[in-house]
């Protein structure tokens, strides 16, 4: 469900400024393998590789629509071994501002074997001046059914609504010349009744610091990616959990083509 976001971030902001630059090609694709699958600083697979991609249209208007995918844990999805999410929205600049409105939707097909089916909707509103960018993410409905599975969980308890669940995403990057670069990110998610829902806390923070290396066409990274309450999530919904904020250095290589 961060280097997702991240890897979606990144995929926008290469195919929606190359189109609006250059105008060439307005359909782009990407591919990462990846040691990890960490979202938000929690580990979506277990720990174990994940192999994403997806597609992104961007017009020279602004306007843009994506998809993207990954493999993630069943034991986290109710039976679901594939995210896939979709997105739209639009980019502009006013000055030195950029700016970013859109929705995303993310869909966990074969989840519900056992609890619930599992999904999430996000609207979202970026901001962006140089290096730095800034992005506020509001769930629209119950988070990735956060309540949904707490009373399934539970029998009996009713748990509260998570509607209206924040995640504010603050990154910079910084171009070092000869294809290095390093970039670094702090997150920070409100999840709205979080204890009235067996979480631990209503609030998370997590962090990021990394490095890549672009060698020829191919985006070499290695990051480390850790979080303010290792055990916010864990990586089952049932048997024998363990800490999905555990702190750990996730490597990858990509290309968007």
């Amino acid at each position: 469900m961060n280097v997702k976001r991240t890897a979606i971030a990144v995929a926008l902001a290469a195919s929606s400024g190359v189109a609006l630059a250059q105008d060439p090609a307005p359909f782009t694709g990407n591919i990462t393998l990846a040691s990890d699958y960490k979202f938000r600083g929690f580990t979506q697979t277990r720990f174990k590789p994940a192999l994403q991609g997806g597609f992104d249209y961007a017009h020279k208007s602004g306007f843009y629509l994506g998809n993207w995918n990954s493999n993630v844990a069943e034991t986290l999805y109710d039976g679901a071994s594939l995210e896939t999410d979709f997105y739209g929205g639009y980019k502009f600049t006013v000055g030195n501002l950029n700016y970013d409105v859109g929705a995303i939707y993310y869909a966990y097909s074969g989840s519900g074997k056992k609890y619930s089916t599992i999904d999430n909707k996000e609207i979202y509103f970026g901001l962006g001046v140089g290096p730095i960018t800034a992005k506020l993410y509001y769930s629209l409905g119950d988070y990735f059914s956060t309540q949904s599975l707490y009373k399934a969980l539970n029998a009996g308890q009713k748990g509260a609504a998570t509607d209206g669940t924040t995640y504010f995403d603050l990154a910079a990057t910084h171009d070092l010349g000869d294809g290095w670069g390093i970039n670094a990110h702090v997150g920070f998610l409100n999840v709205k009744n979080g204890t009235q829902n067996g979480l631990i806390g209503n609030s998370v923070t997590d962090y990021k610091i990394g490095v890549t290396k672009d060698i020829s066409g191919w985006v070499l990274g290695a990051a480390y990616l850790t979080t303010s309450k290792k055990n916010f999530f864990t990586t089952s919904l049932e048997g024998t959990p363990v800490a999905a904020g555990t702190g750990k250095v996730l490597v990858s290589l990509a290309k968007t083509f």
